[in-house]
This record gives C-alpha cells, structure tokens and sequence, in this order.
C-alpha cells in the first residue's frame, strides 16, 4: 500500500503579505509586527525579487548610520529565495530547507505567490505527524531502492559469550577496596 507525500500546500500559510523592494525597512519591520509574520516575500513591479526575514531587519538596524525609515528592503533583503511550486513534497522542502538553513521557501504558481512555508509550518506538519494525523509516506528515491539487507540475529550462544568473558575479566580483576566514609566529631 503506497501513499502519496503529502505537497507543500497543505501546509503553506496561504496569500501571504509581500513588500516591494523599495520600501523601508521600517516599513517591513511594521507590516512583520502588525500580521505577526517573520518572512516577507519582496516584490519588483510583482516579481518576486527576493526574501526579507526578521532577522535580515535586526541585523540591518544593528549597524551603524542605518536609518530604518530611509534604507531600502532592498539592501537587507536575501536576494535569492527558495521557491517550490506548490504541489512539491513536504520532505524534500524540508530537507532542503534544513540542509540550506533557510527560514522559508516561497510557494510559487508559475508566477504568482501563493503561499510561504516557513520553520513555523513544518513544525506544525511535525506535530501532526507525531499525532498520527499524518503517516510517513515512501519517497521515490526510498521506494525505488532495493530493499536494505536484513542485520544478522544473535543467537542465543552469540549473546551469552560476550556476557561470559566480561564476568571473566570481572572475576580476574581484584574488587576496589572501598573505605567507610567516616565523619570526625570535634
């Protein structure tokens, strides 16, 4: 019985807010506090151009002589953002966001945003997961493998020499004398 990997879009937080490249980091820094978001997708003229997270903001604000108001998300914005159409496999967008330390991926339809999918959703699919609402499901590259040998059994004479010569050595060694902890009076 082989189930189908669950796609990223059951899991995406669906029409996300975005941010055009040219606004402030101030202005990002409101729009991730008032919605309470962490990742915001950065548009040019609707094209997606990049990712600004929390982060890439506080970093930005830290340095010295950097006006909030007057910086554009473009100058602290990731200019490369992970995207994956939304019929793409929960594991493989989580594997590749683990293995790349990447906070989110965009979910993309051609070219339109349809969703992001961030730490925050995959910890949700876990949970999930880890209820039973969600069984694993065989990836391709899994399922097409052969099967893995089986690992030898011990057997019963296997199992009980190891235990036999570690109470040899035991026996060989003198026990540790151990003193009585006395306490002095005064």
């Amino acid at each position: 019985m082989s189930r189908i990997a669950p796609a990223i879009a059951e899991f995406m937080t669906p029409s996300p807010h975005s941010i055009g490249r040219d606004q402030s980091l101030a202005a990002a820094h409101r729009l991730m506090r008032e919605h309470r978001i962490r990742h915001l997708p950065v548009l040019d003229g609707g094209k997606l151009v990049g990712v600004i997270s929390d982060r890439d903001l506080h970093l930005a604000e830290t340095l010295k002589d950097v006006d909030a108001e007057r910086v554009p998300v473009e100058d602290a914005m990731s200019p490369t953002p992970y995207a994956v159409p939304p019929t793409a496999p929960l594991a493989e967008v989580a594997r590749e966001m683990a293995g790349q330390k990447i906070g989110s991926a965009v979910v993309m339809e051609g070219k339109k945003i349809v969703g992001v999918f961030t730490v925050t959703d995959a910890l949700r699919a876990l949970a999930r997961y880890a209820e039973g609402e969600l069984t694993a499901a065989p990836t391709p590259a899994v399922a097409e493998r052969a099967p893995a040998k089986a690992a030898p059994t011990r057997t019963a004479s296997k199992k009980a020499a190891p235990a036999k010569a570690t109470a040899a050595r035991r026996a060989a060694k003198p026990a540790p004398k151990r003193g009585v902890a006395r306490r002095s009076t005064p």
